[in-house]
């Protein structure tokens, strides 16, 4: 069963505009890690500070390998630059696969 997984991040107002460019880079990471089925970036149409990644993967073990590498080699400062508080990871089962 795969599972999605949801990361709230919440941006400087000053860093809004380079958002974008910065999130390409980091998820075209993500995207290809392994087990990675495909990630969305979601931005509040009222408040555009607030950004939430839509993550889904084969597995909670292929999500955890990747949050595990996100926090050693494959941290990348230029996203920790962008935000205003820390992000909010949730895991969420899924239904119907």
């Amino acid at each position: 069963m795969s599972i999605v997984a949801t990361l709230e991040l919440r941006l400087r107002p000053e860093k809004v505009e380079a958002a974008p460019a910065v999130l390409d880079e980091v998820l075209a990471e993500t995207r290809a890690f392994a087990g990675n089925l495909g990630v969305e970036v979601l931005t509040d149409v009222e408040d555009p500070t607030r950004v939430t990644a839509f993550e889904r993967w084969e597995s909670l073990e292929h999500d955890a390998a990747y949050r595990a590498w996100r926090a050693g080699d494959g941290n990348r400062p230029a996203l920790g630059a962008l935000l205003a508080a820390p992000p909010v990871l949730t895991h969420w089962t899924t239904t119907g696969d």
